[in-house]
């Protein structure tokens, strides 16, 4: 396979992922927000803290009202992380490279961007936002059961399935990293109004509640919601289950070596992390979160300088942005 057609398949995966996840965020924060009470400071700034585009947004908006977040993350083209710019570098990457993919694959994704580009043309309203959140979140489910029960197991499929644990992956952080700041007690005898509810917002953000009470069957708390999330190894957007998927599909790849060992690093400090410890200390959670950020940059550096580009030396990503891909397709290396 091309170096080009692999990195084209990569980042098709990690942008339709992308995509998902922003419509299941703003569903979720949609909902929370009726529930909550007006005078609660929860608002939809820490959307785009998730999705990690504050400086973007702030050269381009002066509030963080809901009409600017909701355009901004849906359909906004200056943003790259938005659904439908997500969309559109999806589109992209698969148009160059669609002959190694079944046809209803490449039809699934162009109906998709094309559906979200015709919605988003006339606006994103609130009352038409909920269909079309839950619309782009069913296409994106449908494309992954294309792809698992139509790709043939072969490079193809496992470049497009390391694109989409590692982007998975970093959304998960993002996501426990911005929710447990309003979450997480300054000192253990604080307990904040509505604590419950938004721990399962976040949960359900992830699509990961009625798992969560099945699996741990106790009332939803913080500790219990964090190991969940970080250490259960059978939850598919759980941090050590993705790490774990990303390194069984390297096990088919050649020149593997140095990117499992990566991988298995990453994993293994998730697996050891003291929950107690982190579930008590909002500062100390954060910085273990800005490191599993900074390797899974590392992850995707290494994946790069090994599959996708010829030199060994490529920079490494700043946490605080996600990685993002040209749409032109300029590479193409053997």
């Amino acid at each position: 396979m091309l170096s080009r057609v692999a990195e084209n398949l990569y980042w098709m995966a990690r942008y339709v992922e992308r995509a998902e996840d922003t419509a299941r965020l703003l569903s979720v924060n949609s909902h929370l927000m009726l529930d909550l009470p007006r005078n609660l400071p929860l608002g939809w700034a820490p959307l785009i803290e998730m999705t990690g585009t504050l400086e973007a947004f702030r050269a381009r908006f002066d509030t963080f009202d809901e009409q600017s977040v909701v355009h901004f993350l849906c359909a906004d083209t200056q943003n790259s992380s938005s659904i439908l710019a997500s969309l559109a570098s999806a589109r992209e990457n698969l148009r160059t490279t669609r002959d190694v993919v079944p046809r209803e694959i490449w039809e699934e994704v162009n109906y998709l961007y094309l559906g979200v580009a015709d919605h988003a043309e006339h606006g994103v309203s609130p009352r038409r936002r909920d269909a079309f959140l839950k619309n782009v979140i069913r296409s994106c489910q449908t494309l992954t059961g294309l792809i698992e029960g139509t790709l043939s197991h072969g490079p193809a499929r496992t470049f497009i399935e390391l694109g989409r644990q590692l982007e998975r992956a970093d959304m998960t952080t993002r996501i426990l990293d911005v929710r447990s700041a309003s979450l997480l007690p300054q000192n253990p005898e604080e307990l904040l109004p509505f604590e419950n509810l938004q721990w399962m917002s976040l949960l359900k953000s992830l699509t990961a509640y009625q798992m969560y009470r099945q699996q741990v069957r106790l009332r939803v708390r913080g500790p219990d919601v964090l190991r969940f999330l970080l250490q259960d190894p059978h939850l598919p957007r759980a941090i050590a289950c993705t790490l774990e998927t990303l390194s069984q599909e390297l096990q088919w790849l050649p020149r593997q070596d140095r990117v499992a060992a990566t991988v298995s690093l990453v994993r293994a400090d998730v697996i050891d992390a003291d929950i107690q410890a982190l579930a008590h200390s909002p500062s100390k959670l954060h910085a273990f979160i800005d490191e599993l950020q900074v390797a899974f940059a590392n992850i995707h550096d290494t994946l790069s300088a090994t599959y996708f580009v010829n030199s060994e030396d490529v920079p490494r990503v700043d946490s605080s942005q996600r990685p993002t891909q040209s749409t032109s397709g300029e590479q193409d290396n053997d």
